[in-house]
């Protein structure tokens, strides 16, 4: 480089390409680099595949893409479990064989030599489990330890079969059972000494499992009765919960726990039946007393318990425990019609004893929850009788009124025993709903059950206290207007959500109360009369004033057809005379239902209008004259309905009624002309027809008038073809003749098709008798030369008859 040349001379000589160039180049040369890498990655992939095949290599070919490796089979077990199925199969043949050994006369050696030899044997295996720790073998450790622990049951067998020969079985076994659970403890515990060895799981929780016969065992041997015996099992309870609840070992904690809910199961159930059995106070007081030890337990548990589920379960079982000895106690301290109140007052008497955390008040609660659904259920078969029971007075119609309210709903069934204090249990219990439950979530459905339980209470109160039947009767008829009243406070309501529903429920209830209460009312006429002229009035004016118009609406029209009913058998009416009186409840539901601005108050009372014009129509069945009148009537209430512009509907079943009022009438008059039948529906359905067509001109002739032609054509065709008399057949071919001039006039399809059809079917049945006559007079050869005469001109003038026939369509084609 000349010396001339300065570094900023240099700079300004450097070549820089564009960027359009540079960048041709850095794409260039990526895609180089790409390629290159992806012949390595391939070669590579090449190279581990030739690596894996170990016998008979595949030639060097320069693979395009990776092979890829196939799928190998998967093992279906884990070596370490099959490791442990086979130690435990081990463990499980050593044991049997140590079993027959010790057990079986075996070879020249005796029981005591057997025993020896078994004992050096376990105390070989119970070393084993040394040396087996030491070498890191746990599991086959813990299968050896497992085998040793069923040789010292054996060898304790085999002691006393050769030392304590004369030991009674019950205390060696106690004995037998304490000693062994001292021995597998402290083998576990020395084992677990040891230095340098692993804690084994096994000998622990098998203590613990034997732990649970010593006491048991000890009170057996000594002689205890089943009160000791259950308290030995509720002690052993107690002491599997604290190992369960303190000991930090899991395999001994879930072996605690299981033996805790065994034991503790076995104790409670034994308690609970020594208390039923239990015959006089001191025996009940002895069982409650075991019980109060469960519930010690129970709470213990509770109040120490590491999860709150499982606190709550032992503080509910705790003060059920409780509840149940004093109840046991009660039973046999109290006349049996207040064992049942005294029980609930038990548990009431907890919700104010509900103290410590709040898992534990929530146990507390539900157990006070589980005492009152209880008693509730008690009660629930003389509340089922009471309202069920006077359904019997169907069949016993005005036989008289019974001794006493009690009487009256026992006609066929039995009064459940020591239910006197069935009211005074319910009350109770809704008192509780009532007053206890605050959470606005649940306080709807608490005030909701409790307007039950109290309505409950009042229906079974005359019939739980035997008081006369005409006080019961006031009762029950009392409470339909005092469940109704709710429903007349219509302002109060619309604004209050807890209302409605307290509104609704009072509601049913009141339908239900009516409901006996009619039934009850069936034993003399004037109960019958009276309760169903109130039950009329009352609904009656709930529906008028009130929220829940449609169910009251719909139940006051229902009692007013009772009542109808019933005021005609009272006046000896035959029913189809009562059927017109009837009609009465229905003509009444037409006037109000078109008065009404609320739908779904308006059905209600179309309905039921309408279920009681199907009662007034079965009361006339037998009698056919009336049967007409009374479907001639109700087809003037349905043409009144249909008169409405949102009725119009109803209009069909008008004409159907007054069809069927025209049918049975003429069938009471014994006629048998089948156009006496159609006709009354062939008028009507062709004048329906005419004003289809004088509002829609377009429609089609066939849904016009086709239905009300057929109607009565097809019936007198096929009567005209079994008529031998002329009279028929002369009138429906003219009438056949009218139709097809009538739609020849007016370019109508059906009358024309129609009437022409039957024009036809006429003249052939008329002249059917001279054509046969012609037939036999003709020779035989005359029908197939006349046949085949009219083949030839039908040949002839084929085209000419197409022609016909197509202008033939033409013209059917632009009528109607």
């Amino acid at each position: 480089m000349p010396s001339g040349v300065t570094r900023a001379t240099l700079r300004h000589m450097t070549y820089f390409p564009p960027p359009a160039e540079e960048l041709r180049f850095l794409d260039s040369e990526l895609r180089q680099l790409d390629a290159r890498r992806a012949q390595l990655l391939a070669r590579r992939a090449w190279l581990i595949t030739m690596l894996q095949q170990a016998v008979q290599p595949a030639p060097p070919v320069w693979p395009s893409r990776p092979a890829q490796p196939g799928p190998s089979a998967r093992p279906e077990a884990t070596a370490p479990g099959v490791q442990n199925v086979l130690l435990l199969l081990g463990g499980i043949l050593l044991t049997i064989a140590a079993m027959v050994f010790t057990l079986v006369s075996w070879g020249h050696l005796g029981i005591a030599g057997r025993s020896l030899v078994l004992g050096a044997v376990t105390l070989a295996v119970l070393g084993a489990p040394v040396a087996l720790l030491r070498r890191g073998l746990r599991s086959t450790a813990e299968s050896v330890a497992g085998l040793g622990l069923a040789l010292t049951v054996l060898d304790a067998y085999a002691l006393h079969e050769v030392v304590f020969t004369a030991a009674d079985a019950a205390t060696y076994a106690a004995a037998a059972s304490t000693a062994l659970a001292a021995l597998w403890s402290a083998y576990g515990t020395a084992l677990a000494a040891l230095p340098g060895s692993a804690t084994l799981r096994l000998p622990h929780p098998a203590a613990l499992a034997v732990a649970q016969l010593p006491l048991v065992l000890w009170t057996a041997a000594l002689g205890g009765g089943p009160l000791t015996v259950t308290a030995a099992v509720l002690l052993t309870t107690a002491f599997d919960a604290v190992v369960a609840l303190r000991v930090s070992e899991r395999p001994v904690r879930v072996v605690a726990q299981v033996c805790a809910f065994g034991t503790g199961g076995w104790g409670v159930l034994a308690a609970g039946l020594l208390s039923l059995g239990a015959a006089g106070p001191s025996a009940a007081a002895r069982a409650a007393a075991l019980l109060l030890l469960a519930a010690v337990i129970a709470l213990g548990v509770a109040r120490f318990a590491p999860r709150p589920g499982l606190a709550t379960g032992m503080a509910t079982t705790a003060a059920l425990c409780a509840v149940a000895g004093a109840a046991g106690v009660l039973r046999v301290s109290v006349p049996g019609d207040w064992a049942v109140p005294a029980c609930l007052a038990c548990g009431i008497a907890l919700l104010a004893a509900a103290r410590g955390p709040a898992a534990v008040r929530r146990g507390v609660v539900l157990a006070s929850g589980v005492v009152q659904a209880g008693a509730v259920l008690w009660a629930v078969p003389a509340v089922g009788v009471t309202l069920l029971g006077p359904v019997a007075w169907l069949r016993h119609i005005w036989a008289g009124a019974p001794v006493d309210a009690r009487a009256a709903v026992t006609v066929d069934a039995f009064w459940p025993p020591y239910a006197v204090t069935v009211p005074l249990v319910l009350l109770a219990v809704a008192a509780v709903l009532a007053t206890a439950v605050r959470g606005e979530e649940r306080r709807p459905q608490a005030l909701t059950a409790a307007l039950t339980l109290s309505w409950a209470a009042v229906l079974v109160t005359a019939t739980a206290l035997e008081l006369p039947y005409l006080v019961g009767l006031l009762i029950q008829g009392l409470t339909v207007p005092a469940l109704l009243a709710p429903a007349l406070q219509k302002s109060a309501l619309q604004g209050s959500a807890l209302r409605g529903a307290a509104a609704r429920t009072a509601t049913g209830l009141a339908l239900l109360t009516s409901l006996g209460l009619a039934f009850l009312s069936l034993a003399t006429e004037p109960a019958t009369l009276g309760v169903l002229a109130s039950l009329t009035v009352a609904f009656a004016v709930a529906a008028w004033r009130g929220r829940q118009a449609p169910v009251c609406a719909a139940a006051a029209l229902g009692w007013a057809t009772a009542l109808a009913c019933a005021v005609g058998a009272s006046a000896g009416w035959r029913p189809e005379i009562v059927a017109l009186l009837v009609l009465v409840v229905p003509v009444a539901a037409a006037l109000l239902a078109a008065r009404l601005d609320d739908s779904v108050t308006t059905v209600t009372l179309e309905v039921t209008g309408a279920v009681a014009g199907f009662v007034a129509i079965a009361l006339t069945v037998a009698d056919p004259p009336l049967l007409a009148l009374v479907l001639s009537l109700c087809g003037v209430i349905a043409a009144g309905t249909a008169v409405r512009p949102d009725r119009r509907d109803v209009g069909y079943a008008a004409v159907a009624l007054f069809v069927l009022a025209s049918w049975v009438r003429l069938a009471a008059w014994q006629v048998g002309l089948p156009e006496a039948y159609t006709l009354p529906v062939t008028v009507p359905a062709l004048l329906v027809g005419a004003l289809r067509r004088r509002r829609d001109p377009a429609a089609s002739s066939w849904t016009a008038y086709g239905p009300g032609l057929t109607v009565t054509l097809l019936p007198s065709l096929a009567t005209a073809w079994s008529d031998a008399a002329w009279t028929r057949p002369l009138l429906l071919g003219a009438a056949g003749l009218l139709l097809t001039l009538l739609g020849a006039r007016h370019r109508l399809r059906a009358p024309l098709v129609l009437g022409g059809s039957v024009l036809a079917l006429v003249t052939l049945h008329e002249l059917a008798p001279y054509l046969v006559q012609v037939t036999d007079a003709l020779p035989r050869w005359v029908p197939p030369a006349l046949a085949g005469l009219l083949l030839l001109a039908l040949g002839a003038t084929y085209e000419q008859r197409l022609r016909d026939v197509r202008r033939v369509r033409e013209v059917l084609g632009r009528m109607n």
